[in-house]
């Protein structure tokens, strides 16, 4: 059978933008440890599905280089992208390429990406973006260019948030615009490999700042610190079964499920107030088994942000860890929860609530981190959002950190309930003795003494600040057994869509 000239032409064309036509090239970012971006997306998409946009594109340097250098050194003017089928369910997929001038973003490569970011909004596709590269790429000659600022990728990109779930890899170094492009990302999933940074070695230095090795930049253990990582992983392989995992939660209910024994739950909260414990199998117990995953673990622990899977349905929850600040809302933990209930709200994901907090953090400390500022944003974000809202008051509730924590009052969620032991107030009880009673107190000399007045006070207290004695006046909807906590939920949230009632607001999600 013979092959017409010009079928000859694509194909050969064709077979110089795949990576085996660069295998030394390949060989050495595989020596590094290095994926390139066709073996990222071959582990994203289901196999066979991947349809890619520009991939004969090479970079603006005709000026500077041959033809043959340009079909070899700028392969897809370093970005490879298109639409697929992840699981079955339509998607987009982009990826920057290292073995193009290290991914940096170049003039062509940013009107492809334009390009796919036109088509992702027209047809509300998720998608996975392997932002990794070194930024913007000043090399590009062809087009007549002084500050090259009225790129709309950013911005298009951005416009995204709330709009459809994006999901950015970061396996390798990743500055400046492709920084962006990860930090406008719905959720960024990172590997050891990964240094995240607004500006690369060559800017640092370029601004007298010193020279800094790329790695130093924004290491990934730094990176979970601050909150900027949502999940760290492993390897590629990993960060890519993880970002389909993360997609999976946005792409509508599993059809098949399980639950663990829910009885275990009436034995994981201590019953005294002091005694710290472990909130995440709390949490794993609640939802589908093997279906939790937890954001920004290392950063602001003591507040805990999960998605997970409720009878097929994603929820995202919110719980006190009373290992880190006994519980306590700090200004960190508001940002992290209130950017949490947006990314929630915008896909209509509904939330719980699991309460267990002294209250919100106090002294001059914690005010120098601009603590009424940070704690009245989660009230805001929690009193904004449209999702069904259930608060579960595991143990305490005290003060406007729980008020906090239930979006503003007991009776704003759809329903308010306390498991057996729980205890409320409008401070902690010791708390509400010493002040309330500061006069008799004073008036005791005796050290020892005072102090067991105090506990017998604080005791008192507490034995009429129950979660039972609160339903009586109905400050709170329900006092419950904690193996009902499961099934109640599932009913409320049933309820709520009954008609299709949730649904995302398409708010944009804060980056922060």
């Amino acid at each position: 059978m013979t092959i017409r000239p010009d079928l000859l032409d694509v194909l050969a064309r064709r077979a110089l933008t795949e990576d085996s036509a660069r295998p030394d090239a390949v060989e050495k970012l595989h020596a590094r440890g290095g994926t390139t971006a066709r073996e990222h997306i071959a582990r994203i998409v289901d196999p066979g599905s991947f349809v890619e946009y520009g991939r004969f594109v090479t970079a603006a340097q005709e000026a500077r280089r041959s033809m043959d250098e340009l079909l070899d050194r700028t392969v897809a003017d370093g970005i490879v992208g298109g639409v697929a089928t992840i699981d079955g369910r339509p998607c987009a997929v982009l990826s920057y390429d290292y073995l193009v001038m290290a991914g940096t973003q170049g003039m062509r490569g940013h009107r492809k990406t334009d390009r796919l970011i036109e088509v992702i909004g027209r047809l509300r596709l998720p998608t996975v973006f392997v932002a990794s590269g070194g930024g913007g790429r000043p090399g590009d000659t062809d087009l007549p260019l002084v500050s090259a600022l009225d790129v709309t990728t950013f911005a298009e990109w951005a416009a995204l948030s709330g709009r459809v779930p994006r999901i950015a890899v970061v396996d390798d170094n990743c500055f400046a615009g492709n920084a962006v492009i990860a930090g406008c990302a719905d959720l960024i999933v990172a590997t050891p490999r990964a240094s995240l940074g607004m500006g690369g070695p060559a800017m640092i230095s370029g601004g007298g700042l010193g020279d800094v090795a790329a790695a130093d930049i924004g290491p990934l253990d730094v990176m979970i610190e601050n909150g900027v990582v949502d999940i760290a992983v492993d390897d590629s392989e990993d960060a890519a079964e993880m970002a389909c995992h993360l997609l999976g939660y946005f792409l509508g209910r599993s059809e098949t499920w399980s639950a663990a024994d829910q009885s275990v739950l009436r034995d994981l909260v201590p019953e005294h107030e002091r005694t710290t414990f472990d909130v995440v199998p709390v949490v794993e117990t609640l939802c589908d088994e093997e279906s939790v995953i937890v954001l920004r673990p290392g950063f602001a622990p003591e507040l805990c942000t999960a998605l997970g899977r409720i009878e097929g349905r994603t929820v995202g929850i919110l719980a006190n860890d009373s290992r880190y600040t006994a519980g306590a809302i700090t200004s960190d933990g508001s940002d992290k929860a209130a950017r949490f209930l947006q990314l929630c709200d915008a896909y209509g994901f509904p939330v719980i609530s699991l309460v267990d907090t002294p209250g919100i953090m106090v002294g001059p400390d914690a005010e120098r981190t601009g603590l009424v500022r940070h704690a009245s944003r989660l009230l805001v974000a929690a009193a904004r959002i449209q999702v069904p809202f259930i608060g579960v008051i595991l143990r305490r509730a005290y003060g406007l950190g729980a008020q906090a924590m239930l979006a503003g009052s007991t009776h704003s969620p759809l329903m308010t309930i306390a498991w057996p032991g729980a205890t409320m107030g409008a401070m902690g009880p010791e708390g509400a003795v010493r002040l309330s009673m500061r006069a008799e107190l004073e008036a005791i000399t005796d050290d020892d003494e005072r102090e067991e007045r105090v506990r017998q006070l604080t005791e008192m207290l507490r034995a009429n600040s129950t979660g039972l004695d609160a339903a009586r006046y109905f400050e709170i909807d329900d006092v419950i057994d904690p193996a009902e906590t499961r099934s109640l939920i599932a009913h409320l949230v049933e309820a709520a869509d009954a008609g299709g009632g949730i649904s995302g607001s398409g708010g944009a999600v804060d980056t922060w």
